[in-house]
């Protein structure tokens, strides 16, 4: 499984220079296009997106992506609405911090 960050440019910046080789810089415009295209990859294992941008997605492409399985979408930013914790248990079944 690997790791996967699509964004803007200063956003993702810094996930390229650690080593995440599926970094995707992209305009506003094609965020969302990009993150299907992500989401469709069968190697992704989680995603990491802004709180910013995914709040800017319409309403059923969001609700898709904190219902899916797999990729565990993990949302940075100055908020966070879903802890991590709950993001594992919904990923793999089991509540692994007990």
């Amino acid at each position: 499984m690997e790791l996967a960050v699509v964004g803007r440019d200063d956003f993702v910046l810094g996930f390229k220079l650690a080593g995440v080789r599926k970094a995707y810089s992209v305009e506003p415009e094609g965020f969302e296009p990009k993150l299907n295209d992500v989401v469709a990859d069968p190697e992704v294992g989680i995603l990491v997106v802004s709180t910013d941008d995914l709040k800017r997605l319409n309403p059923a492409a969001r609700k898709r992506l904190e219902t899916v399985p797999r990729p565990v979408v993990i949302a940075v930013g100055s908020q966070e609405e879903e802890d991590l914790r709950t993001k594992v248990k919904r990923a793999i079944g089991v509540d692994l911090f007990k």
